[in-house]
């Protein structure tokens, strides 16, 4: 079995809606064949709580003004740092970057089949690990005057 052709649109068009808010590391699997309860994983993350919301509530606003969909549930709203949309066709899952690189859904997932993203959600695969870089080189340079 494989994801449905509504799936798939949804799963595009998430990934659109992320890409557009600057979510990192986008990625989707087509978990079909393995669970029974939905067709696909999205998932993507952002360097800050504000960011993740940000994400999370223009997926939700893309689907449903665009094509009709409404979360049958979300959680974990109230932290922000993974926040899961179950569209019962698919589940979306935003993750502020520590816990993407902590859970690692990824290597749960990999045996699975990725599913063919807009170009747009490509061109953020590495952007988490460009962002840490780039804090950490800031943080040692404030570091490196404060030791007076």
């Amino acid at each position: 079995m494989t994801a449905t052709d509504r799936s798939i649109e949804l799963i595009n068009a998430a990934a659109q809606a992320a890409a557009d808010k600057l979510a990192h590391d986008i990625i989707a699997y087509d978990v079909s064949d393995v669970l029974s309860i939905t067709d696909a994983f999205l998932l993507a993350s952002a360097p800050n709580d504000r960011q993740v919301k940000s994400i999370v509530d223009e997926i939700e606003e893309r689907l449903n003004k665009g094509l009709g969909a409404k979360p049958v549930r979300r959680e974990g709203d109230r932290e922000a740092r993974w926040v899961l949309l179950d569209y019962v066709d698919i589940v979306v899952h935003v993750q502020h970057s520590e816990e993407r690189v902590f859970y690692a859904l990824e290597r749960l997932w990999k045996d699975c089949p990725e599913l063919e993203l807009p170009a747009d959600a490509k061109e953020t695969r590495g952007k988490g690990e460009e962002h840490a870089k780039l804090q950490a080189a800031e943080e040692a340079t404030e570091t490196d005057g404060d030791w007076r």
